[in-house]
């Protein structure tokens, strides 16, 4: 055999092999490090953290000195005239005068300065409750995407199987109708089966690709193969199991709730920003400055040098009403951050009740939908089998076909829905965090 052709056939061979491997399935831990690299949302609220931030230096300036340097040049051209009874006498100078200065100002008592620093501490924290919380809602739309499109691969697989069953019915009914031993009433029902099941494959798969392009936005790539929830996959119920304390830790621990909190106690130091502008203020005060010009009649010239230091008191007397307006709407302002807050621990509360409840009622419905799929296998070898020997009707055969996919398509529904409920429960309380995920990516299988 020639070289150059054996070459060639060792290529294809081992071409055929590596493509004949299973690719590697993206799982959902995977799947999140790359939305967190990706997401514009998430990016978006790092970004927006990172401005938060500064908000603690901006205030600290207010407690520092200030420095600032200053200094002029100009030509100067001068006229004198002199009137005196009867003298008279004119004398012009052109000349060029310079100046340069050093001024220092020391705040030593500014309340609101004080207040606002505090306050930025506060604004702060509200910052980083918000990051937090937008990293908590990351991981629950990643795995909502990710069980989305693992929902809608089971639920085509479960309508090309209920497809598939209604197949072998409408061709059993047409060879019982040809021999004799059926009416064209099992066909017709078959048929118009078979075209429905048909219609719901077509919508299953454009739905499929629709959720697989909605978690392709969140990772900006093609996401292939997913990982599989196990058939035999085990969802451990809620830790505690009181629903009672999962509200009071929403309620106090929530990043919501915590952000909010943030932003009240900052709405309240705002009052007492406002109501500063009432008080006076004092502040230590340097000066160094430097003149140089001509002497009197341009005679040489003169140096000046200034050299202060003092304190300086300002008191406000009347502004027109500002401040007691200011101060007024900062009352407001306030209270609106109060009522925020109320709303904010009753909707936190009532996530972690729904969370709650949809992981316990889901785990029930899960065992019930376990049952029933057996229960409905069970039916429909029955039933396939009565109408063999002519106790059952066609009817009755596609029925049970019809139970058969409803009862896979609500299951899988229920396990994933069941698994999101565990990560909004741990996402309520301020606890969710990426080893939730690492907990139940230990729940999946490559396919």
């Amino acid at each position: 055999m020639p070289v150059k052709f054996a070459t060639r056939r060792f290529a294809l061979v081992l071409a055929t092999a590596f493509s004949a491997l299973p690719a590697s399935a993206a799982d959902l831990l995977h799947v999140y490090r790359d939305a967190l690299v990706y997401d514009a949302q998430y990016a978006a609220a790092r970004a927006t953290a990172e401005a938060g931030r500064e908000k603690q230096p901006q205030a600290l300036a207010g407690l520092l000195p200030t420095v600032g340097l200053s200094g002029n040049s100009f030509w100067n051209n001068t006229d004198y005239k002199v009137r005196v009874d009867t003298l008279k006498d004119s004398y012009s100078n052109k000349y060029n005068s310079n100046s340069y200065g050093v001024n220092l100002t020391q705040p030593l008592f500014r309340w609101q300065n004080f207040v606002q620093y505090d306050q930025s501490k506060l604004l702060v924290m509200q910052t980083e409750a918000n990051l937090a919380q937008a990293g908590q809602d990351l991981i629950v739309r990643v795995a909502q995407a990710y069980f989305d499109v693992l929902f809608g691969i089971e639920n085509l697989r479960a309508v090309q199987a209920n497809k598939a069953s209604i197949a072998q019915q409408l061709a059993q009914a047409k060879k019982n109708f040809e021999v004799g031993v059926s009416t064209i009433t099992d066909t017709y029902e078959s048929q118009s089966r078979f075209d429905l099941a048909t219609a719901q494959e077509i919508a299953a798969e454009n739905e499929l690709e629709v959720k697989r392009y909605a978690l392709r936005v969140l990772i900006g790539k093609d996401p292939g193969e997913l990982n599989r929830l196990k058939p035999k996959a085990v969802m451990e119920p809620p830790q505690p199991a009181n629903m009672e304390q999962w509200v009071d830790a929403a309620e106090r621990d929530s990043f919501v709730v915590q952000a909010q909190q943030a932003a009240t106690e900052a709405a309240a130091k705002a009052i007492e920003i406002n109501k500063a502008g009432h008080y006076p203020t004092v502040d230590l005060v340097a000066n160094y400055n430097q003149n140089n010009g001509p002497g009197q009649f341009g005679v040489g010239s003169i140096d000046n040098t200034t050299n202060q230091i003092g304190v300086q008191l300002n008191i406000p007397i009347f502004q027109g009403g500002a401040v007691n307006s200011k101060t007024r709407e900062a009352v407001a302002k306030r209270d609106a951050e109060q009522a925020a807050l109320d709303n904010a621990k009753r909707s936190s509360a009532l996530g972690a009740r729904q969370s709650y409840l949809g992981v316990v009622n889901g785990l029930a419905g899960v065992r019930a939908l376990e049952a029933a799929l057996v229960s409905g296998l069970s039916s429909l070898e029955s039933n396939r089998l009565g109408y063999e020997v002519g106790v059952r009707i066609n009817i009755d055969v596609l029925n049970a076909e019809n139970q058969v996919y409803v009862t896979r398509r609500d299951l899988a529904k229920t396990r994933f829905d069941t698994l999101l409920a565990q990560l909004k429960l741990k996402a309520a309380v301020g606890a969710l965090g990426e080893a939730d995920l690492e907990r139940i990516n230990t729940l999946f299988e490559a396919p």
